[in-house]
């Protein structure tokens, strides 16, 4: 973590520097009990790291020794913990309406009335397109703060407004094509609300909508969304591999795809490969991801990849490693992303953080694995989405070996109840 000011605070910087120098909690206890009268425990470090308790004066100039580092870089990080700390408390006290405002504003979306785009002979103007696209873009925002159980409804009636009006008006060929790219998109939209809400099934629907939509619509970025949609739904409840479908989407696409379509595909391949146990081919499509996110380009982009940018690839890299129980790859790549996400994106964090504890778990750092979970089980609360408690039920059976531990014991009778 860190904070505005870019300064570390001590947890993270104690858990990279232990890292770092390849020992466990256990180990720096040990290592630090020779430097002092009285002897540290290894429930003492992981306290500094999940900052329950911060370092005092005195450790954290054992700590700088043991590390070699300057013993003011160890005090700003306390300091900044402190910081954080009565930040948090302030905080406490306040009602977190974030999501619920933000979500009575979204909905009034779904509840403006949809636009009449027919005159009186029903004929579609060329600027319809365009007017649906920038709809379609407000509506996508969504969700980035709720889950797909709280914008399903919203989209699905998106999508029959704009059949309808694909089936009723009367257009030029050019207004016909950038309709039915639309409905690709707002078909992609629907499909990934129903696959966040447990609608398996509709969401392979909405896809196979998509992709018909996109074919039509002659676009082959749109096309091959559909089919890395396609595949991520293989790979969650289809019981196999969706590399094949991946593969068609990055081809589909082609190289001459705008580059943060390319990042966004090769990511969505890194992942197939990463959870068919392809090391190798997973860090070869995160390469040409991250190769792709870093040109520069004036070529405009889709609306429906903004969301796609450095700190994505790096999340991605950080859950390819995590799957794959590489965790020394996987924890730096999620925390440095992770710091510069906001909880209002309580969905993702919670999922990305999930993918944080299992490689603390993979790593030996159970205390902290089980610290993360808790974050995970608050973050989830009241969010319209499966995804997160089926993360959280993964972490929590993988922690019921631990139980003898208090703090992973406390999570489970927590989660139990």
């Amino acid at each position: 973590m860190t904070t505005r000011d870019d300064v570390e605070t001590i947890g993270p910087l104690l858990r990279r520097l232990r890292v770092a120098t390849i020992r466990t909690q256990e180990e720096l206890a040990g290592d630090l009990s020779k430097r002092r009268d009285h002897p540290v425990e290894q429930g003492m470090v992981s306290r500094w790291e999940t900052e329950k308790a911060l370092p005092d004066p005195v450790s954290q100039k054992l700590l700088a020794a043991e590390f070699d580092v300057p013993v003011e870089e160890l005090r700003r990080a306390v300091v900044a913990a402190r910081r954080i700390r009565r930040h948090r408390k302030q905080s406490a006290k306040e009602p977190d309406v974030k999501r619920r405002e933000f979500m009575a504003a979204g909905a009034g979306i779904s509840l403006i009335p949809a636009i009449n785009y027919l005159d009186s002979g029903r004929r579609l103007g060329a600027d319809v397109p365009r007017l649906l696209r920038a709809r379609t873009a407000r509506l996508r925002r969504l969700d980035d703060f709720v889950g797909g159980g709280d914008t399903y409804t919203a989209y699905c009636q998106e999508l029959d407004q704009t059949v309808l009006l694909a089936n009723e008006g009367v257009y030029t060929e050019k207004t016909g094509l950038g309709l039915r790219a639309v409905i690709a998109e707002q078909a992609q939209l629907a499909g990934w609300a129903a696959f966040d809400s447990g609608r398996y099934p509709e969401a392979r629907s909405h896809y196979l909508t998509a992709m018909a939509a996109a074919e039509a619509a002659q676009d082959r970025a749109l096309t091959g969304n559909s089919y890395a949609f396609l595949a991520y739904l293989e790979w969650a409840v289809g019981g196999g591999s969706g590399i094949e479908l991946a593969t068609a989407a990055c081809e589909t696409a082609g190289p001459d795809a705008s580059p943060a379509v390319r990042a966004l595909l090769w990511d969505r391949l890194a992942w197939q490969h990463a959870t068919s146990g392809n090391a190798g081919a997973a860090d070869r499509a995160l390469a040409v991801a991250e190769e792709a996110i870093r040109q520069e380009s004036d070529r405009p982009e889709p609306d429906w990849v903004y969301w796609v940018d450095l700190d994505e690839i790096a999340i991605m890299t950080g859950r390819c490693w995590a799957e794959l129980q590489r965790p020394l790859r996987a924890i730096p790549a999620l925390e440095s992303a992770l710091s510069r996400y906001d909880d209002t994106r309580a969905r993702d964090k919670a999922l990305y953080l999930s993918w944080l504890a299992s490689a603390y778990l993979d790593a030996g750092e159970v205390e902290h694995s089980a610290a993360i979970t808790g974050r995970v089980l608050d973050l989830s609360l009241g969010l319209a989405s499966t995804r997160p408690a089926g993360r959280s039920r993964i972490l929590l059976h993988r922690l019921q070996q631990h139980r003898q531990l208090a703090p992973v014991a406390e999570l489970l009778e927590r989660a139990s109840s």
